[in-house]
């Protein structure tokens, strides 16, 4: 049964639906009758969200006799399912194997081991460009004989259009690692990671500020007390303003364990030079100059060079930890194709040129950065379906499947209350926006494609509705 009407009109079709006779009929006689779509509609009542703020859609992909819809064409805010279309995209128009390359070049002269002039990096728009890779470049250079720099080092970040990002402009949380926009360098995510650790011994939490930050000032350590751990970045008293000058004024709870605080309130250019020192005078390099932004000169050579992972690992940690930087970069990768910088506007039309090409009709679709933190993304739950069915069908789909959160074991659906292993589901979550989307194996053997969104002020209290209609899939597909 299909159906374009909404969610209200179809709860005497899902009762009949949930009968013990279409329930013999789907799902074979030997298995009793399981909870349907009625699960799913009650959940939603008792979470107060209206049947036209939740849209489903669930295909058969494999010849299953389940399939259901409900405002499948109404265009939805996905959140972070999104993220589907940016990397089933990048799969087609970059393919699997594609790397990202940072270079680093110069046209100075080394006389003996100093540099006489500076330093260019060039960068390719990596989006797991970690500090161990940043370590490796710096040893690469002691390496090639490098031990003094004498000129400035000159970022050139020509592969992405310049782009206006405020990072508190989405939800206020300046500093959250969530927020940091992309770069065509970006270093380490441009995250600082701060590590409390106890030491019941000495009585005290240990400070520890990862990775390290040339003349940045944190405590090493602050008291420890007994007790529970309850709100213990209250107690702490972390005034995290200035991320140059961390001050903490409290108390931590030997109760807590190790927790970690990330913030990500520095600029990209001030990051990577504070990251780069520190790991280059740790070698026992020294550098004197400063950090400027250029484009690489016509005659500089090629000194060292750094390739990322695959795409098709790359993937992995977009879509099973849901990193949006990373899929901006991705994003912003596909609109520079073209041999032109990258910008949403290019991003954005080479997505939508891959999907027509591919039969994909998409109406109301709009992407901003590709990876659903947005006020102003939408796609329709048929859309996203149709993503999800041509990606089954093509060379990619093991790619891109194995990049989903598998319920029960990794990822955003590990703590899902979903039959474990049984579905490969990128989740989506805002304020006022739950999703998933993706694939679930029914008990019978046969998979289906589920799409199910709701935009709505209580749609933090849908996620118990998501996953009854996860299981009425697998139990009765």
């Amino acid at each position: 049964m299909r159906s374009s009407t909404v969610l209200a009109r179809l709860a005497c079709a899902a009762a009949l639906a949930t009968s013990p006779a279409h329930a013999q009929a789907a799902a074979g006689a030997d298995r009793p009758a399981s909870p349907g779509p009625a699960t799913y509609l009650q959940r939603l009542a008792a979470a107060r969200i209206p049947a036209d703020a939740a849209a489903v859609v669930i295909r058969p992909l494999d010849g299953g006799a389940l399939e259901w819809s409900a405002n499948p064409a109404r265009p939805m805010n996905p959140a972070s399912t999104m993220k589907l279309v940016t990397t089933y995209s990048a799969l087609h128009l970059l393919g699997p194997g594609f790397t990202f390359r940072t270079e680093v070049l110069s046209e100075a002269p080394l006389i003996g081991e100093v540099l006489r002039g500076d330093l260019n990096v060039r960068g390719g728009g990596d989006p797991k460009l970690v500090i161990e890779d940043l370590w490796y470049l710096a040893s690469r250079l002691r390496g090639y004989g490098i031990r003094e720099l004498r000129g400035d080092i000159v970022l050139d970040k020509g592969l992405f259009e310049p782009l206006r990002h405020d990072p508190a402009e989405f939800d206020g949380e300046e500093g959250r690692a969530y927020n940091v926009g992309p770069d065509a360098l970006l270093v380490n995510f441009k995250s600082i990671a701060i590590h409390l650790v106890p030491d019941p011994v000495g009585k005290v939490a240990r400070v520890i500020v990862v990775p390290e930050i040339a003349g940045l000032n944190a405590p090493h350590t602050v008291p420890l007390i007994e007790g529970g751990c309850g709100d213990w970045r209250g107690r702490l008293g972390a005034d995290l303003a200035d991320p140059m000058n961390i001050r903490m004024r409290g108390v931590y709870s030997a109760a807590c364990g190790e927790r970690i605080i990330h913030i990500g309130a520095l600029r990209h250019t001030n990051y990577f030079a504070a990251v780069f020192r520190a790991l280059w005078e740790r070698q026992g390099g020294t550098w004197t100059g400063r950090v400027r932004e250029a484009a690489v000169p016509a005659g500089a050579r090629l000194i060292v060079a750094q390739e990322s992972p695959p795409l098709a690992m790359l993937i992995r940690d977009i879509n099973k930890f849901s990193n949006n930087v990373m899929t901006q970069q991705l994003f912003l990768t596909m609109g520079a194709a073209g041999g032109e910088p990258g910008n949403p506007a290019r991003a954005g039309a080479a997505i939508r040129n891959l999907l027509s090409a591919r039969g994909i009709a998409a109406p109301g679709l709009v992407i901003e950065n590709g990876c659903g933190l947005s006020r102003i993304e939408r796609i329709s739950p048929d859309t996203l379906a149709d993503v999800l069915t041509d990606a089954w069908k093509g060379q990619w789909m093991p790619e891109l499947m194995s990049s989903l959160p598998i319920s029960g074991v990794d990822g955003t659906m590990k703590a899902r209350n979903v039959p474990s292993g049984s579905a490969h589901m990128k989740t989506g979550l805002l304020e006022d926006t739950r999703a998933v989307a993706g694939y679930v194996l029914a008990a019978s053997g046969k998979r289906y494609v589920v799409v199910a969104i709701i935009n709505h002020p209580h749609a933090s209290r849908g996620t118990g509705a998501h996953d009854a209609l996860l299981d009425w899939v697998y139990q009765t597909g």
